[in-house]
């Protein structure tokens, strides 16, 4: 019997990473590193901060690699001033109040970045729990988040549903023996499947969700 719906953030509840894409681009060129999507795609999207640094970056500091975390994500905040949630959102939301399902966030995301989108957003009453990585590290792709949320809801694996759209998050949801269904807004769908998600769709407005929740709940 489903009980709870959980939801990653940037890529799932709205489409940030063309915003994201376009900071890690301009600051990474600083360090004479080039990017173009696909790049972005395989190691960035999806990641901490502090992976992204060790990855990319491991000439830094921990100091170093700590301040261009921060003033990264200034720089997102001031570019993402308006946020357009994933369509159909509305739709999938209702459906969690109408089935009286339990709700949370999981994301890698930054605490100011999170509080942000959701503010943004007008959803952070929407969700009473939001799990981020500083608070089951190391993150994703770790299951550690999605183990959290789960406890902190009171509910089975068996019993939830994730949505993810990246890499790291799909390997997240599914190692902690979550219903993974994949966004496919970021990445391509046949890869997202590779990695362990059940289904993909395009946003939440798919038919073959809807006819999915119909029987999921019955």
């Amino acid at each position: 019997m489903l009980s709870a719906i959980l939801f990653d953030l940037d890529g799932t509840i709205a489409n940030t990473d063309p915003i994201h894409y376009a900071v890690w681009q301009d600051i990474l060129s600083q360090y004479n590193l080039n990017i173009d999507r696909d790049f972005f795609q395989k190691h960035i999207s999806g990641k901490t901060n502090t992976q992204i640094a060790n990855d990319l970056l491991p000439q830094l500091s921990p100091e170093e690699a700590w301040q261009l975390a921060i003033d990264k994500e200034v720089r997102y905040r001031k570019l993402a001033k308006i946020l357009h949630p994933m369509p159909g959102l509305g739709k999938i939301l209702k459906f969690t109040d109408t089935a009286s399902l339990k709700r949370a966030v999981v994301t890698n995301a930054p605490q100011e970045n999170a509080v942000h989108m959701l503010e943004n957003l007008r959803l952070t009453d929407v969700f009473p729990v939001v799990i981020m990585a500083k608070d089951a590290p190391p993150g994703k792709p770790d299951p550690a988040p999605y183990r959290l949320a789960l406890s902190r809801l009171g509910v089975k694996s068996k019993n939830a549903i994730a949505f993810e759209d990246s890499p790291s998050g799909i390997t997240s949801a599914v190692a902690a023996g979550i219903y993974t269904i994949a966004i496919a807004s970021t990445h391509e769908p046949k890869h997202l499947l590779e990695l362990g998600a059940s289904m993909a769709i395009k946003d939440f407005n798919s038919e073959k969700l809807w006819d999915f929740l119909a029987s999921y709940r019955s």
